[in-house]
């Protein structure tokens, strides 16, 4: 059997396509049909359904689809460990959030390139739904998440770590020295948030909603460095993730605000795919995300998986 078979095989199914399956293999939709038919000959099975230009796995094709991710991630096992080389190569693909992107790209990336220049990082900016989707379909190699607590047994989890949420303003506004304020009367300060429908804004959003509340921010945007900027400038107050605000509320610029019945918690998680194979690149780009957003992270009640 054709190994080749089986990873345009994985690809079709994956992308529920032959002519997506073709243009990322780099090659004719025609050879992808050829090989797709060759390797139904050899299993004298059926594997796709073809219906009015569509395509769907039967059942012996679903079947099939987890031997061929076992040959194929046994496959780039033994081609790793044959390979004579001392420096770690390859390319990576990491789905986060948004919010993730400045403290993951922050002071120690720089050591990490010197230290591995071989391996090319990607970075794929998207919620929590897309990155799943990413993973899914082998567009992604690990995902980094900020959201409600995730388990499936179809994941891996490399780490993960509960994180409280909470308001914060500049430590001279006057709703710093408020001993409580409500729900109500904050909803009406001007707000700088992160993207709408993402992790703990859309969390945020979620319980406003359930008290009939809903805050018009006056600034969107992903960059959590500059919200906490802002915020200690006076500009509107925000709701981050304790990690985010720690270092300026040490430091005394910006502080968290005292409000009443408004408990939220998320959880940062660093997972991939149970059937992914976990190269040399891959590991050390792991290593290196828990490195900076779980063991840099000092605080609110952190945990681990494998």
């Amino acid at each position: 059997m054709d190994i080749k078979n089986l990873v345009t095989f994985i690809h079709v199914a994956e992308l529920n396509s032959f002519t997506k399956a073709a243009k990322k293999l780099g090659y004719s939709q025609s050879t992808v049909s050829f090989q797709i038919r060759q390797l139904e000959t050899e299993l004298n099975s059926q594997l796709f359904e073809r219906i009015n230009h569509t395509i769907a796995l039967t059942e012996k094709g679903r079947e099939v689809l987890k031997y061929a991710h076992q040959v194929s991630k046994l496959t780039q096992e033994l081609e790793e460990s044959m390979r004579d080389e001392k420096d770690v190569k390859g390319y990576v693909r990491l789905a986060t959030a948004v919010s993730l992107c400045d403290s993951l790209l922050g002071e120690r990336f720089p050591d990490f390139r010197k230290r591995y220049p071989g391996i090319t990082l990607k970075i794929i900016a998207a919620g929590t739904e897309e990155m799943f989707r990413l993973l899914n379909h082998n567009e992604a190699d690990a995902i980094l998440t900020l959201d409600n607590h995730i388990y499936d047994a179809e994941y891996v989890i490399a780490r993960e770590e509960k994180r409280r949420v909470r308001f914060v303003a500049a430590a001279d506004s006057p709703l710093c020295g408020k001993e409580r304020i409500t729900v109500q009367e904050l909803v009406h300060e001007p707000f700088i948030l992160t993207e709408k429908g993402m992790s703990y804004r859309r969390m945020m959003d979620e319980k406003l909603a359930e008290m009939s509340l809903e805050i018009r921010p006056v600034l969107e945007i992903g960059s959590t460095s500059l919200i906490c900027s802002l915020v200690e400038q006076g500009a509107g107050i925000s709701f981050l993730p304790d990690y985010v605000t720690d270092r300026e509320v040490e430091a005394g610029r910006i502080a968290y605000l005292s409000v009443e019945d408004f408990e939220i918690e998320i959880w940062k998680q660093l997972l991939y795919h149970r059937d992914k194979w976990v190269s040399p690149q891959m590991e050390s780009v792991i290593q290196y995300c828990i490195d900076r957003e779980f063991t840099e992270n000092t605080g609110y009640s952190a945990g681990s998986g494998s």
